[in-house]
């Protein structure tokens, strides 16, 4: 073999996304968020929305989310991203506009806003983070943690008498009018990965054709809040989150703009 054979360059098979900041992330290892942030960047970038996007991060462990997608991105108050988003889709319909939410935040304190958003039919897409713990704030009970299930808040597991059953909130805003598109979705795998990037791209061209809300729920892991290993949080996320959040679509768009 020639020096010049040795030295051929290779095929590039996989490159970084372009608007995936180069800089290490506060995730713990094994967080699902960054594989979320990753598709976030990659679908942004093929669909040339670059200049034309705004995100919405409140309060949770993607808090910071805007230090890792390079677009325009407005902080939310607790609970409060889809009000945040309805008034920057609302004054600028041409962009895409999105939340990025964690199961405290858009199925607790933040309720409200989701019901009410979904249900008047903003153009936005929310993305939701399902881990079934409060990760941020040292693994408490959240609205979505399994019956059974030992949190910080519930040492014993989390009991129906006591505290009520968990909360399937993306069932809920299924039923509503204004949804056109709900998914619940996962990263544990690399076909999970590509169909939750298909999942998301779906809701962004949703809300770019003002059809609606679009609610994209990945389930994942909190391998810290559940002390397990990264591995251990998959295996344990497929045994147990998926019997109750089970994966597939819940609600499927219509072609016609609602408004």
């Amino acid at each position: 073999m020639t020096t010049e054979e040795i030295i051929q360059p290779q095929n590039k098979v996989y490159s970084r996304p372009r608007l995936l900041d180069e800089r290490d992330t506060h995730y713990c290892p094994g967080c699902s968020h960054g594989v979320v942030h990753k598709i976030i960047a990659e679908l942004l970038d093929e669909m040339g929305l670059e200049n034309k996007t705004v995100g919405v991060a409140p309060v949770g462990c993607a808090v910071f989310a805007y230090n890792y997608i390079d677009v325009d991105w407005v902080e939310a108050a607790h609970g409060r991203a889809p009000a945040v988003a309805t008034a920057a889709s609302r004054l600028n319909p041409q962009n895409l506009v999105f939340t990025y939410q964690g199961d405290g935040d858009l199925a607790a304190i933040g309720t409200a806003e989701t019901i009410h958003a979904a249900n008047r039919g903003e153009n936005i897409a929310m993305i939701f983070i399902n881990n079934g713990i409060y990760g941020m704030t040292g693994g408490q009970m959240a609205p979505t943690t399994l019956l059974g299930m030992k949190t910080a808040t519930t040492p014993y597991g989390r009991t129906a008498e006591l505290n009520g059953y968990p909360l399937p909130i993306s069932n809920i805003l299924a039923t509503l009018d204004g949804t056109c598109y709900v998914t619940r979705q996962a990263v544990h795998t690399p076909a999970a990965v590509r169909k939750t990037k298909a999942a998301i791209k779906k809701a962004f061209e949703n809300a770019l054709a003002k059809r609606g809300t679009s609610v994209v729920e990945v389930v994942s892991t909190c391998n810290s809040g559940w002390k397990l290993s990264p591995a251990k949080s998959n295996e344990w996320m497929v045994e147990h989150m998926f019997e109750k959040y089970p994966l597939g679509d819940l609600k499927t768009p219509s072609e016609e703009p609602k408004n």
